[in-house]
């Protein structure tokens, strides 16, 4: 499923440096910019950090965004990424209610999600799911009628899709 197209998606390379991330969001906060989803963790290269930030497009003028971010010394490089060069995930903790009626049915749906049960008690389970933000959306709405109990998701994180050549089949000839 494609993203909506009243979001963008923008990885902010950044230095790894005490207040990067209060003024980044001071920026977005200044600005009136909707914030949809925030992620930031260190890169490979332990002196950067990589900031996944989800944008509402119909309050934010992308370009706009990308100008007021650069002017920011510790950016190193932003990149919009469409959804459909992108591979994005999101984490998801879910406590559901789980009467022993109910439990091999929310098992099941957490095998088809390919979702890892965390925690099970008395009345209720906690599920961990990964995946695309579609999928969590399609969870969260199956284990609705359960009885959702708590519920919480990390926001996304996307990095480019890799390049990839097509490689050209020949013809082998088989020796007579």
């Amino acid at each position: 499923m494609a993203e909506p197209a009243s979001h963008h998606i923008l990885s902010v390379l950044v230095e790894n440096r005490f207040g990067v991330l209060s003024r980044v969001a001071g920026l977005f906060a200044r600005r009136g910019f909707n914030i949809v989803s925030l992620a930031v963790s260190p890169t490979q290269d332990e002196r950067l950090s990589r900031m996944t930030i989800v944008v509402d497009a119909e309050s934010t003028p992308l370009e706009q965004v990308t100008k007021q971010l650069n002017k920011l010394i510790p950016v190193i490089k932003i990149l919009e990424l469409s959804p459909a060069e992108a591979v994005e995930r999101e984490l998801m903790l879910v406590t559901v209610k789980a009467t022993p009626e109910a439990r091999s049915q929310i098992t099941e749906l957490a095998a088809i999600f390919e979702a890892k049960i965390d925690d099970v008690g008395h009345e209720s389970m906690t599920i961990q799911v990964a995946g695309a933000p579609e999928q969590l959306d399609a969870m969260t709405d199956l284990l609705a009628p359960f009885g959702i109990v708590e519920l919480q998701r990390t926001g996304r994180v996307a990095l480019p899709r890799l390049v990839r050549r097509r490689t050209k089949l020949r013809a082998v000839s088989s020796p007579d």
